[in-house]
């Protein structure tokens, strides 16, 4: 293993409570090493499970946070100039493949479909990953697994990924967790009392309820997490609630309005 992934290695166990078979699945997933999509809203846990997986497993974690500006150089690496001279550095995807880490890509349809391509080579068969400007072919280590997550909330026909690239992953399918479990989490995440968390979690569900309707999202988990910090460090419930949970979600006045009654109605 090389010292380099070391860095990426999840020390602490992160909180996470599973809600249907999701951690024996990506078990499943990693024992045979096949490639894993994650779907689902924005802050419902994908990422969470990730990092909670990495860690039961013992793998490094290398997540990449993806952006339509994104190269395939960006993923796989390039050259460079230092004190030496031409170098090459090995971008993350690269790292992971060569180590034997999890690679992780956040949002992955925010990448340009001629990035995507790249991994195609990891997530068959082959699990050979092509560095065609160092002229050099990796061979995937046999603990390498691929991870990616989107939202199919935010999917165009410009983002969205093609059926070449989504029929080569398995796939799990993500939502806000039931409102007795959602208010359990959030009261462990944000120190609140289990009351609190329950008012919070009817807050988010009666956003979500404004979906199609005004709303593209609804109040998500990690928003919730949020405004119960802020209460607990001594903010105002109002207050709190409308700084990490109306305010972020929407510029409509009419619909902050309806979101700050929903809150008043509650606190």
């Amino acid at each position: 293993m090389s010292a380099l992934l070391d860095t990426y290695r999840i020390v602490e166990a992160p909180y996470y409570h599973e809600v249907d078979q999701e951690v024996a699945l990506f078990k499943a997933a990693y024992e045979l090493r096949l490639p894993l999509m994650l779907k689902g809203p924005t802050g419902c846990g994908k990422t969470r499970l990730v990092e909670y997986m990495a860690h039961q497993l013992g793998r490094p974690l290398v997540t990449v946070a993806c952006n339509e500006d994104m190269t395939a150089a960006d993923l796989v690496g390039r050259y460079l100039l230092d004190a030496d001279g031409t170098v090459w550095h090995d971008g993350p995807l690269t790292q992971a493949v060569r180590y034997g880490g999890i690679c992780y890509l956040d949002e992955v349809v925010e990448t340009r479909q001629d990035t995507t391509v790249v991994i195609h080579p990891l997530t068959d068969a082959r699990r050979l990953l092509p560095l065609d400007k160092k002229n050099e072919l990796i061979a995937a280590h046999p603990d390498f697994q691929l991870v990616v997550s989107y939202n199919p909330g935010y999917q165009s026909h410009t983002k969205d990924l093609k059926q070449s690239t989504r029929q080569r992953f398995l796939a799990l399918d993500f939502s806000y967790p039931p409102p007795a479990l959602e208010a359990q989490i959030v009261a462990h995440e944000a120190d609140v009392d289990f009351a609190t968390a329950t008012r919070l979690v009817s807050v988010a569900q009666g956003s979500r309820a404004l979906v199609e309707r005004g709303l593209e999202e609804g109040m998500s988990t990690r928003m919730l997490i949020h405004a119960g910090r802020l209460m607990r460090n001594g903010l105002p419930a109002d207050a709190a609630c409308d700084l990490a949970m109306v305010r972020p979600l929407c510029d409509d006045a009419d619909l902050i309005q309806a979101l700050k009654s929903l809150v008043d109605a509650h606190f």
